[in-house]
């Protein structure tokens, strides 16, 4: 089976791609509908907070020390306090029956697991679609096998630069790149979907165009760039690697403009402004924003912390994305389930009317939001404040701050 194969949804050895009901499977289902738009825009709000994605610190063990990880305790073995197997297996029977949602295998790298190929076709079993994120490196010919035999349906590798001197110096080990792409062209071979997941920040923003061709030239499925947010190791290098505003806003301009070539899929991720910024666009051209003109990117919106994605620690704390250090509950004294359905930090984040700010007033928060770990990082907790690097300013609220000027003027 080859690449072509893949993009199709199908899947190495027959296995079927994906399970019903993921963004994938409705988009295939919906894109060449008159009604797309509506049942797209109805997929988006998601109004019954289903849970679509799922990311699972499996370990915070890994082999690299990433000078923009979320973490700070980096472990070069595997740590005590990670799920054990017979923890995790209970964890996903439960994960199941809240909803058949993408899980996502991350880490620190997943692979240092040594029951992760377990714990991927069990959650394969349980109705689960399963992704794996992964540095890559440890990706050899007979690992590539394993993966593929584990029903895991998409691998992401992370390249963080347009050139291996770049990602190499980001990711702190010489040779990273090369053995990251190695690993991806293990995987392809045996026909898995690919994708290259990218972080943009100061030290590669100049690469971005670079960054896109590589992509395209290492045939891969997806390419989600993810903008910088300070958590972690992330806020050691905050002052020296944050993009400005003005700068953000253009280099998601330019996502908009690659995306319409549609040579490959892209996602924006910890980027919400995209999707205001996508709607300008489109408005401005005149095209109204379905499945048909701009693919799953209308299907989505910007933050989705606890409404449709969330996170779970390798100490089994939930939170609402990995970059939010706001815990919900933990699944070794709490069923996800219950977390999911009844948590007041989730609450909370599902009520747009709560967002401060100019968000708070701006006609485009259900579609955007703005970020809510970096609104959290930049007010010292607020979570619910205004998205910090956001420079557009919504008509409402330069009303309400006209208002306020003449009231003091008073």
């Amino acid at each position: 089976m080859n690449n072509d194969d893949a993009r199709k949804g199908g899947h190495p050895g027959g296995h079927p791609g994906g399970h019903p009901g993921t963004i994938k499977d409705v988009y295939k289902d919906i894109k060449d509908k008159d009604s797309s738009g509506e049942k797209a825009h109805g997929f988006m709000q998601n109004t019954q907070n289903q849970l679509r994605l799922l990311f699972w610190e499996t370990t915070a063990g890994c082999n690299l020390e990433c000078i923009h990880c979320r973490r700070l305790d980096i472990s070069k073995k595997l740590m005590e306090s990670d799920l054990n197997t017979e923890e995790s297996k209970k964890f996903i029977d439960n994960l199941a029956e809240t909803s058949k949602c993408i899980l996502v295998l991350s880490g620190g790298e997943p692979l240092f697991r040594p029951d992760i190929f377990e714990l991927a076709e069990y959650a394969d079993s349980k109705g689960l679609t399963v992704a794996l994120a992964t540095n890559g490196t440890m990706i050899t010919a007979e690992i590539a096998k394993k993966i593929v035999n584990a029903k895991v349906q998409r691998v992401a590798i992370s390249l963080d630069g347009g050139t291996p001197e770049t990602h190499d110096e980001f990711r702190k080990l010489k040779g990273s790149y090369n053995r990251a792409v190695e690993g991806m062209k293990h995987l392809q071979a045996l026909g898995m979907s690919t994708q290259i997941n990218c972080t943009i920040a100061k030290h590669n923003v100049h690469e971005v165009e670079k960054i896109y061709e590589n992509a395209i030239t290492l045939g891969v499925d997806a390419l989600h760039i993810f903008m910088l947010v300070p958590v972690g190791c992330g806020v050691q290098i905050e002052k020296e690697q944050t993009l400005d505003a003005v700068t953000y806003e253009k280099v998601l301009n330019w996502f908009y403009d690659i995306s319409k070539e549609g040579k490959i899929q892209t996602k924006a991720t910890c980027a919400p402004h995209y999707f205001r910024i996508m709607r300008q666009r489109a408005a401005a051209e005149g095209v109204e924003v379905t499945p048909k003109t701009h693919g799953m990117a209308a299907m989505t919106k910007g933050c989705l912390a606890g409404s449709s994605i969330c996170f779970v620690s390798h100490k089994g704390e939930v939170f609402p994305c990995g970059y939010l250090p706001v815990e919900a509950g933990n699944i070794r004294k709490t069923p996800f389930k219950d977390i999911w359905e009844n948590s007041q930090v989730f609450e909370t984040l599902r009520d747009p009317d709560q967002l401060g700010g100019k968000c708070g007033a701006c006609e485009y928060k259900t579609v955007c939001e703005g970020c809510r770990a970096r609104a959290y990082y930049y007010t010292d907790g607020d979570y619910m404040a205004e998205e910090p690097y956001c420079i557009y300013e919504p008509p409402e609220y330069q009303i309400q701050q006209a208002k306020e000027e003449m009231k003091l003027k008073e």
